[in-house]
């Protein structure tokens, strides 16, 4: 064989191989909420870099906090016939059709961070951390910190989403035990820094200055943070004079606890592409006996290990 033959044959050879490592990379869709907070942005870049790093072909698509943009999200990534469907839910109803659509086009569904109220049948499995174990966290730290009795305002977060409505059926499962601590005022925030600071301007308003207020329970770190920028502005001091709890564990949150305007931050972490994408490739590759719910451990965060956590994650 001479030279330009040889060459052909190992150009021709190597095309082969480069056509069937693009045919067996997977394809995967990916249905986020959107971008609200901290927390949700560094999810979508978590799960962007590990789909990058596993050579995944990931269809990408923010929701922009709506469930119709979701649904054509969806059904975007059947008619493309994508290897497998992963969705973070803006809310926990109205998928019944489109989970049946994407089962008929036999696409494996899993649910990621959020749940779905459906049919268990129509997706694999939900990979999250246990929101009730959150709200529970954070009722159980409270009703020590505050030895039993305490009237709290909560910051809820989106109206009908599945982190909302287990955050804060967890903490009420834990303050119902205590006769002296009661929620005496509740509002959606929307998981926002600027809704958690407009609903407490409302709440400070309401309770003439917070009085007999004895702690703010926000639903995520960034309306805690809106509280915080509330009340100071309000000549209130958040940490000190008020117990403030709260659920995700994002960086300027473990600044605020260092500062003292803040009290506890029950973590929930947001690199978690890795474990969405194990379970994922691994039902892909044959494994079907996943439980309905891998979960993801939480943890409680107060100024007793701030500065360890800082450290281990480089927040300066």
């Amino acid at each position: 064989m001479n030279k330009s033959h040889l060459l052909g044959a190992v150009t021709f050879g190597l095309g082969l191989l480069a056509a069937a490592g693009s045919a067996s990379a997977l394809t995967l869709g990916f249905s986020q909420v959107g971008s609200e907070g901290d927390w949700r942005p560094a999810f979508s870049a978590d799960m962007k870099a590990e789909a990058k790093k596993r050579g995944i072909d990931l269809k990408f698509s923010d929701a922009q906090g709506k469930e119709e943009n979701q649904l054509k999200a969806v059904r975007s990534f059947i008619a493309q016939g994508v290897d497998a469907i992963i969705i973070a839910p803006v809310v926990t109803t109205g998928w019944d059709a489109v989970l049946k659509e994407a089962k008929e086009a036999k696409i494996p569904v899993f649910l990621a961070d959020r749940d779905v109220e459906s049919d268990k049948d129509l997706y694999v499995t939900r990979i999250s951390a246990d929101f009730n174990l959150e709200g529970r966290l954070a009722g159980a730290w409270l009703a020590a910190a505050a030895k039993g009795k305490c009237n709290v305002v909560e910051l809820q977060g989106t109206v009908g989403s599945a982190p909302a409505i287990e955050r804060k059926k967890g903490f009420e499962a834990v303050i119902k035990e205590f006769p002296d601590i009661k929620i005496v005022k509740s509002q959606s925030g929307d998981f926002t820094t600027a809704g958690g600071k407009e609903v407490t301007e409302s709440f400070i308003k309401a309770t003439d200055g917070f009085k007999d207020v004895c702690a703010v329970y926000a639903h995520n770190d960034n309306m805690q943070l809106g509280a915080i920028q509330a009340m100071k502005e309000a000549g209130l001091k958040p940490g000190k004079d008020y117990l403030m709890v709260s659920v995700d564990g994002v960086p300027d949150m473990f600044k605020a606890i260092k500062a003292g305007d803040a009290n506890a931050s029950v973590e929930l972490r947001s690199d978690i592409g890795k474990d969405i994408y194990n379970v994922v490739e691994a039902y892909l590759k044959g494994k079907h006996d996943f439980p309905k719910w891998v979960k993801i451990a939480s943890d409680l965060h107060t100024a007793d290990d701030v500065d360890a956590v800082m450290a281990k994650r480089g927040i300066k």
